[in-house]
């Protein structure tokens, strides 16, 4: 019996389980300034992937390194749910969030740029 795809499923459901709540808390602590660790943890599992001669081996860490370059994209989107209020915010940075509804109060005031409410960074 071959069980490689059994085991890299289950180490892919594994990786995305702990990413999602370690994108929730680097927003919470860091804010979305925090992408770059989660990029340079992308670029370390690729590398080493390359260098692994097992196939399994070199599968799971491909699938932590993508999970690692999504989570860049999830810490953003963070952002906006905590600003929707659908997760708490941090009370040190409340300054910060009271900035960020403020600017994105002020693309509601033009109509011709909702699309940007999502992209303001």
């Amino acid at each position: 019996m071959n069980f490689s795809g059994i085991i890299v499923g289950a180490a892919v459901f594994a990786i995305i389980g702990i990413c999602h709540p370690i994108v929730i808390k680097m927003e919470y602590w860091w804010g979305k300034r925090s992408w770059w660790v989660l990029l340079l943890a992308g670029v370390a599992f690729a590398a080493v992937s390359l260098f692994v001669s097992s196939i399994v081996g070199a599968t799971i860490l491909g699938a932590a390194a993508f999970s690692c370059f999504w989570g860049i994209h999830e810490i953003l989107a963070q952002e906006m749910r905590v600003l929707r209020g659908w997760f708490p915010e941090n009370p040190r940075r409340s300054a910060y969030y009271a900035h960020r509804r403020q600017c994105l109060g002020e693309l509601e005031k033009y109509p011709s740029h909702k699309n940007l409410k999502e992209k303001v960074g």
